[in-house]
C-alpha cells in the first residue's frame, strides 16, 4: 500500500502560484532544432518519414502538383508509419488515413516529394494517401475513413487548383510503370468522389 505523501508547504504553494503568474513572453524558447511542423492539411497529425525516404523540394511553382494518388497499405497504420520512419525502407507518402476512426498522419510535407508512386515523373506531380487496409479487405474501407479522406483530398484539390475528378484522383494501380493493384477492386470511386465533391467549401 502506498505511503500517503505529505501536503506541500504554504511556502511551496506561493512560490508555485508566483511561476504561473509569469508571463509567456519570459519563458526561454524550445531548444534549438526542435521540430515544431505546422501540418498542410488542418485536422492531420505530424508523424514525420524520416528524410531518407523522401525528396526535399518546393512544388509551388516549378513542379506545380497536379494528382492525388490513392493507395492501400497493406498493412496496419501504425506499421506504415515505421515503415516511413525507416531509412531502410526508401518509401513514403504524404499522408497515411487511418481505418477505424479515419485519423490523419501527414509523414511528408506536400512542398516535397514523397516516394510513394513507383514512378519518378508521377512522384513529383502528386500528393500520395495511403489508407490503412487490405485491398481484398472491404471491411478496412470505413464509413470514417472514406469522409476523411475525401475532406482531405478535396482539400488538396482547393489548395493545388487540381480539378475534382478521376484523371486527377487515381489509384496506384493506374500509375504507368506500376506493378501494384491498389486501392483494388472494393474501393467505391464514385462513393469517395462524391464524398470529395461534398467536402469543398
Amino acid at each position: 500500500m502506498e505511503r500517503a505523501r505529505p501536503l506541500p508547504s504554504r511556502r511551496r504553494l506561493l512560490k508555485g502560484a508566483a511561476l504561473a503568474a509569469v508571463p509567456y513572453a519570459l519563458l526561454p524558447d524550445p531548444p534549438a532544432g526542435a521540430e515544431t511542423h505546422a501540418v498542410d492539411h488542418s485536422t492531420a497529425e505530424w508523424q514525420p518519414a524520416t528524410s531518407a525516404n523522401f525528396t526535399t523540394a518546393d512544388r509551388r511553382t516549378p513542379r506545380p502538383v497536379d494528382l492525388v494518388i490513392i493507395h492501400v497499405t497493406q498493412t496496419s497504420y501504425r506499421k506504415t508509419l515505421g515503415v516511413f520512419q525507416s531509412p531502410a525502407k526508401k518509401v513514403s507518402a504524404h499522408y497515411v488515413v487511418r481505418s477505424r476512426d479515419g485519423n490523419i498522419a501527414q509523414c511528408v510535407r506536400e512542398a516535397d516529394i514523397a516516394w510513394h508512386a513507383g514512378n519518378w515523373e508521377y512522384n513529383t506531380r502528386s500528393i500520395g494517401i495511403e489508407h490503412e487496409g487490405w485491398v481484398d479487405r472491404p471491411a478496412y474501407f470505413t464509413g470514417a475513413l472514406y469522409e476523411q479522406s475525401a475532406a482531405l483530398t478535396a482539400d488538396i484539390c482547393v489548395r493545388h487548383g487540381i480539378p475534382i475528378d478521376r484523371a486527377h484522383i487515381i489509384g496506384h494501380y493506374e500509375v504507368p510503370g506500376t506493378d501494384h493493384t491498389d486501392p483494388g477492386p472494393y474501393w467505391d470511386w464514385g462513393r469517395y468522389l462524391r464524398a470529395v465533391e461534398q467536402a469543398v467549401p
